[in-house]
């Protein structure tokens, strides 16, 4: 009697093949999600070589159902992670996570005070950011002030952005 009693409780905390289907398919998405970072942010994560390993051999694959089954590959891999880790950090890269938006905010303001101000924001922003390239930033700054005087339409600011982007600020 006892034995079975065990049996029904060894049957309740074992997954359903349903349910083990359902978590497979949001690693999966999750896999998705993670191929389609840019590779400047696949660092911020902690993973494993494995999982980087495959992340630059997704890369490489062009074949539509070859990167599909990859996904798939990954989507199993990442099943050894720490997935909750993972989807709080990919939370936080999404642009409607509030602390993201303060940080595009203040980069922006650090672009138009660039564009504005020139070499004084220069100054203050390579002193608060030491490992800013002064002089690829200056030549930006100074092409987008000469178009802003000439009234023409730029995508310089969009390349100061770009580039205060890849910056800690």
């Amino acid at each position: 009697m006892h034995d079975d009693y065990e049996l029904i409780e060894q049957d309740e905390q074992e997954k359903s093949k349903s349910q083990i289907k359902r978590e497979f398919a949001e690693l999966q998405k999750l896999g998705e999600k993670l191929v389609a970072l840019k590779p400047a942010q696949i660092p911020d994560f902690s993973f494993s070589t494995v999982i980087l390993d495959a992340l630059d051999e997704y890369t490489r694959i062009k074949n539509r159902t070859a990167q599909q089954r990859h996904i798939r590959r990954i989507g199993k891999l990442l099943a050894d992670e720490n997935v909750a880790a993972i989807r709080d950090k990919l939370e936080r890269l999404s642009a409607n996570h509030p602390e993201e938006k303060r940080r595009i905010k203040r980069l922006e303001m650090w672009r138009d005070k660039l564009i504005s101000d020139g070499d004084i924001a220069l100054n203050e922003l390579v002193s608060s950011c030491p490992e800013t390239d002064r002089n690829y930033l200056r030549q930006l700054v100074r092409a987008a002030q000469k178009e802003m005087r000439s009234e023409k339409a730029s995508a310089t600011p969009k390349k100061i952005f770009a580039y205060l982007k890849t910056l800690d600020i």
